[in-house]
This record gives C-alpha cells, sequence and structure tokens, in this order.
C-alpha cells in the first residue's frame, strides 16, 4: 500500500500543502489581528489561529490521500498528548507541523515553513517542506533522494579547513546539561548561532548552505520531514550516543544532522565532550 502511494500520491500532498498555504497561512501572513496569537508553553512557543486551522484541513485532506492512515499534528497533540502516540503505532502515520518556525512567522519574518512527513513502523518514507513566503517547495523519498523545486539536492561536504557552521536549541529549550553540551561547540574551527525555524535548518544542510545543527528536543514533527530530507541529501544524523535519531523518542540529546558523516561525527564528539 505505501510503495503504491510513493509511486502515485506523493503529488496529492504537495497539492494539500500548497492548498492549506493558499487557504489559512499566507493570507494571515504581516495580517494576524489582536487575538490570533496565543502562548503555548511561554513567549518562545506560541500558537496562531493559521497553524490550527492549516492543520486541520490538511488533516482531512492527507486521511482522504491515504485511508486507514492516522494524524499527529503539533497542534492537535497539544490539546490531547495521547494522541503522539501514534508514532509507535501500527498503522501509516502523517507527522505534520503545519507553520514550523511561529516565531517568525507572528514577526512578518518569511522564514517559516509547512512540514509533512509519512512513517511506517517507526520510520519515515516520505516527507515534505515547503516555505510558501519563500516559493520553495522540497520532497524526500526514502531510497529516492531530496528534490527542491524539482532539481536534486545534495548537501556535500565542508569546504577542507574551513570552519564548520552549526545552528544550535534557543536556550530556553535546553537543559543545563544540554548547555554544557552545547558548549562543545564553542571552539576553534566552529561558528555556532541560535536556530531558526527547524525545517527551514534541515533544508539549508540539505542545500549545502549549512554544515549542521544541534538540536536539544525530540518532538517528531520538528525533525521527521528534515532529517529525510537531509539523508537522501547525502548527509546523516547521529545522537550523543552515536545512534541514529529515532522518531518514535528516546534519543540520547543533544543530536545532530550534518552534510555528510564525518561533519556528524565532529559535532557529537564535540557535545560528548572530552573522553
Amino acid at each position: 500500500m505505501i510503495e503504491k502511494f510513493l509511486v502515485h500520491g506523493v503529488h496529492g500532498v504537495e497539492e494539500a500543502l500548497r492548498k492549506a498555504a493558499a487557504a489559512e497561512v499566507m493570507p494571515r501572513f504581516r495580517q494576524l489581528a489582536e487575538g490570533d496569537v496565543v502562548e503555548k508553553s511561554g513567549p518562545h512557543d506560541v500558537v496562531t489561529v493559521a497553524d490550527r486551522r492549516a492543520e486541520e484541513q490538511l488533516t482531512a485532506d492527507l486521511l482522504a490521500l491515504l485511508p486507514g492512515s492516522v494524524v499527529v499534528g503539533e497542534e492537535a497533540v497539544h490539546a490531547d498528548p495521547s494522541r503522539y502516540e501514534a508514532i509507535r503505532g501500527a498503522a501509516p502515520v502523517w507527522i505534520v507541523d503545519p507553520v514550523d518556525g511561529t516565531r517568525q512567522f507572528v514577526n512578518g519574518d518569511p522564514g517559516f515553513c509547512m512540514l509533512v512527513a509519512l512513517a511506517v513502523d517507526g520510520e519515515v518514507q516520505a516527507s515534505w517542506t515547503y516555505a510558501p513566503a519563500r516559493d520553495e517547495f522540497a520532497v524526500a523519498i526514502r531510497g529516492k533522494g531530496a528534490l527542491l523545486d524539482g532539481k536534486p539536492l545534495v548537501a556535500g561536504v565542508p569546504a577542507p579547513g574551513s570552519d564548520i557552521e552549526v545552528a544550535t536549541s534557543h536556550p530556553d529549550f535546553t537543559t543545563d546539561d544540554q548547555k554544557r553540551a552545547l558548549s562543545g561547540l564553542r571552539t576553534e574551527g566552529v561558528r555556532p548561532r541560535p536556530c531558526g525555524s527547524a525545517g527551514l535548518e534541515y533544508l539549508a544542510i540539505a542545500k549545502g548552505e549549512l554544515d549542521a545543527v544541534a538540536f536539544s528536543w525530540e518532538l517528531a514533527w520538528d525533525h521527521a520531514a528534515g532529517l529525510l530530507l537531509v539523508a537522501e541529501a547525502g548527509g546523516a544524523d547521529l545522537t550523543l550516543t552515536g545512534e541514529p535519531f529515532r522518531i518514535s523518542g528516546g534519543n540520547a540529546l543533544p543530536f545532530t544532522a550534518a552534510r555528510d558523516a564525518a561533519t556528524a561525527r565532529r559535532v557529537v564528539d564535540l557535545l560528548a565532550g572530552p573522553a
């Protein structure tokens, strides 16, 4: 069933994302009214009416595209955390972040995107990354490569001898131990900086514009789509214990995704600290 969908149904997901963006997201970009933005866990974690309505529309459209599937969406899980368990279930699961980079969206910054991933048995089979304000659309299919606006994505490798640029978690979302781990990146040959939209940081790696990320949280809607995109562009990911990231959770954090395996190993070694 999934194999057939990946041959014939991929464009339906793109259409669903473009439809949700046109109906619910872009009409509100730089047009949010009072009351359209609400804090969730704090000032750095907000939700807008665009997030909620786009997720509702995507949920309906994605379920129609693949009967028997389920949806794990960021806003639905916020309302009912038990929904997250579907990621570990037997049914094909759509993992949806309707607006990744909500802070940027609220601030009128085009650096946000919409993320969808399709996973089966804990393994992401396909992903879609749409940045509507930038008119960029990336698709990755497991074993088939990654495309940006129809052109192949190749992450490449950092230039020999150059500093590597690493986007890192916001300090507000890190524990003391994770802060200590991330401090290992403040060293010669590395240029750490705070991350923006996680989805767009992964896209930047796949495009060869960013060398790596180092993230301290594991919510699947932020990472599932981007990790497959990076992998299919030739990149790699590792957790703090040197294992690949699992969307089902239980990862040793922080973790990294990088343009190539050598860079991923270098970042993890720095996060782990002296032996």
